[in-house]
């Protein structure tokens, strides 16, 4: 192989492992992932923990279910909970 072949081959290996599959998240980065999603949208975080994390400067909404997502956003949130269900992570 020519040398300059493996230079251009460098950002996808580098990007490949840096990138795990969702099924390598553990549990704290899909519960951030997910919840980065409803911060973003507005979200008021109750818990300690939701509000360390994402603060209340973007608070509009105190129930989740008035959180006005996007149809991408919803599949994304679901396919979040689905993956942490099937890492068995807690809430």
């Amino acid at each position: 192989m020519h040398p300059l072949a493996l230079i251009r081959l460098l950002p996808v290996v580098a990007l490949s492992l840096a990138t795990p599959a969702r099924a390598d998240f553990p549990c704290d980065e899909l519960w951030g992932e997910r919840n980065a999603v409803y911060a973003e949208a507005g979200y008021c975080f109750r818990t300690a923990r939701g509000i360390r994390a994402f603060g209340t400067a973007n608070c509009r909404y105190d129930d989740i279910r008035d959180v006005p997502l996007s149809a991408r956003d919803r599949a994304k949130v679901a396919e979040i909970v689905r993956q942490e269900r099937s890492n068995g992570c807690r809430e």
